[in-house]
């Protein structure tokens, strides 16, 4: 499953889901690394 996540301010990034962290972060895969970040949320239509 994919999902996108935002480090810092700017920048978000898209990848292969891995696990939730206990503090509300999120961690991906994009290749062979991991990127730990903010889940960004789906907006309503």
């Amino acid at each position: 499953m994919l999902r996108t996540i935002t480090i810092g301010s700017c920048v978000s990034i898209q990848g292969q889901y891995v696990r939730d962290l206990p503090d509300g972060r999120t961690v991906i895969r994009v290749g062979e690394r991991e990127f730990v970040g903010f889940a960004v949320m789906p907006r309503a239509a």
